[in-house]
């Protein structure tokens, strides 16, 4: 957004969850929109309201994604904004938001075209849930899935356009529904904020970091087999070695595995430090869709990263020189072992990946392709 502002005029209409400043947000985004219009969430997304309302989505016609944002106020919003103006695009973020009616303009104007950019197959994800975790959670993915699918395809095939983050998530989706017009841009960082800097400590040769929102179950999973299949490996091998696990919105499933060697330092303001101060980064993911932003920014950050296939799924970079990866827990933790005491390849390593960042996913590269799409679509249209 902050890329295509330099050349067009965005509106942004969002809802805002409980724990967001909502004037906070507003200031930050009034940087670069022509404005701004927040919705406050009225939905707790934790705790027991959270699980009461996935009881009920149950017997529900719609997924629980899609009960959970079907708010009166966003629609009544939405309304106002496009029906005063006239927009050539209308965007969406999240397929869960396809039940709201998009396609409206003021009386007498051409109705904006649809964009859909899908950071997930989501149904898909759904599905790798209903294969993991306890038997509720197992039968739940199952049932809210079929659910999914039917509501996510919906929206994509009303598209004008689908934009995803790989080529593995574009096939699963044409699949499909093979008539949607659809492009790979895949997960962007800004390269000028996320990078090596003088002021930042330099990596101190034993940390290895994980990062990433801790209520996403996919993360959950990956940190839990990673403490317990991974981490005792590195821990043998060597003894200073220790685990940071960054992350706002730890269940109590994460919380338990803290001890002596990791730490749980819960959300940070700024990662920067954190990821400099680091040996080695990971991303021992084993559920997911789409492309891993956590990869592209610790790459910017001349990170060495060390991932399964899935969670390295879309990363063009090369495994030895760019990245690692594995996906046996006992090579897993040998490729750590390899960084932690070989300080020079980690930082040969985080060079390779740092240039694949800059040359490949930096912000205003991702800009210009969706910038591209755009007009082919309105092209098409007019």
């Amino acid at each position: 957004m902050t890329e295509l502002a330099r050349r067009h005029d965005l509106t942004a209409v969002v809802l805002v969850e409980q724990e967001f400043d909502i004037e906070e947000c507003r200031s930050a985004m009034q940087a670069y929109c022509r404005e701004v219009v927040l919705v406050r969430d009225p939905y707790g997304r934790e705790g027991l309201l959270k699980r009461l309302r996935q009881l009920g989505s149950l017997v529900a016609s719609r997924s629980f994604e899609r009960l959970l944002v079907t708010v009166p106020e966003l629609q009544h919003a939405l309304d106002r904004v496009l029906r005063s103006q006239r927009f050539d695009i209308v965007n969406l973020e999240f397929t869960f938001l396809g039940g709201h009616n998009l396609r409206q303009a003021p009386r007498g104007d051409r109705l904006p075209a649809l964009v859909v950019d899908s950071h997930n197959i989501d149904y898909d994800l759904a599905m790798q849930y209903a294969s993991a975790g306890s038997f509720f959670r197992r039968s739940y993915a199952r049932i809210n899935a079929r659910k999914l699918e039917r509501e996510e395809l919906g929206t994509y095939r009303a598209a004008d356009g689908v934009y995803l983050c790989s080529v593995a998530d574009q096939q699963r989706l044409l699949g499909e529904a093979p008539g949607a017009r659809t492009l790979v841009i895949p997960n962007a960082a800004d390269v000028e904020f996320y990078q090596p800097r003088a002021m930042d400590p330099a990596s101190d040769g034993r940390t290895v970091v994980f990062f990433g929102l801790l209520s996403y179950f996919p993360n959950v999973d990956g940190v839990s087999y990673f403490v317990k299949e991974i981490w005792p490996r590195v821990a043998e091998a060597h003894p200073k070695a220790r685990l940071k696990i960054i992350g706002g919105q730890a269940p109590s499933s994460l919380k338990a595995l803290v001890r002596p060697g990791i730490e749980l330092a819960g959300f940070v303001s700024d990662l920067r430090p954190h990821l400099a101060e680091a040996a080695v980064v990971v991303v021992p993911l084993r559920l997911g869709g789409g492309t891993r932003l956590k990869i592209v920014e610790a790459m910017a950050m001349g990170k060495a990263v060390v991932s399964t296939s899935l969670g390295a799924e879309g990363i063009e970079a090369v495994p030895g020189r760019d990245i690692l990866i594995e996906d046996q827990p006992a090579a897993f933790a040998d490729s750590i072992n390899l960084l932690l005491g070989d300080p020079a390849l980690a930082a040969r390593i985080g060079g390779a990946a740092r240039q694949v960042a800059v040359d490949r996913y930096a912000w205003s590269t991702a800009a210009r392709a969706l910038e591209g799409f755009y007009r082919d679509i309105l092209e098409r249209s007019s």
